[in-house]
């Protein structure tokens, strides 16, 4: 998937008036989700997206990665974008599922190793949340 139709594929499902504000949408789900997957993993994500999201992903890694929950994923996010946690988790999901359809299947399944349960649903798999 190229990058212009990443951000065309989140602006559709998240609803938003712009290829600019699903890029920065995108930008601060990305960020968060950073903080909270191993560097190892972050990199193997960020080499199957497109564009500027891998090296953004890339550049966005922490040394290790945090333990939180999604409610706390959700805050982070509301935060980012100056938004509530209720839209947080709209974005998020527009933005994760996305992710979804653009990395390989064992990818995908490697992210959602590393968190969660409840997380599986960000990226469209309600069948793997417990």
């Amino acid at each position: 998937m190229r990058y212009d139709e990443f951000l065309a594929r989140v602006r559709e499902r998240g609803e938003y008036h712009s290829q600019a504000e699903a890029a920065e949408v995108t930008e601060a789900v990305l960020s968060v989700l950073a903080e909270r997957i191993s560097p190892g993993e972050i990199d193997d994500l960020a080499s199957q997206l497109p564009g500027p999201l891998g090296p953004g992903l890339a550049e966005a890694k922490h040394e290790r990665p945090e333990s939180f929950g999604i409610e706390e994923f959700h805050r982070r996010v509301a935060e980012r974008i100056g938004g509530r946690p209720r839209t947080a988790q709209w974005d998020s999901g527009a933005v994760l599922s996305t992710v979804a359809d653009s990395v390989s299947g064992g990818e995908l399944n490697q992210v959602i190793s590393q968190l969660p349960s409840s997380y599986a649903a960000l990226f469209g798999k309600p069948e793997l949340a417990d």
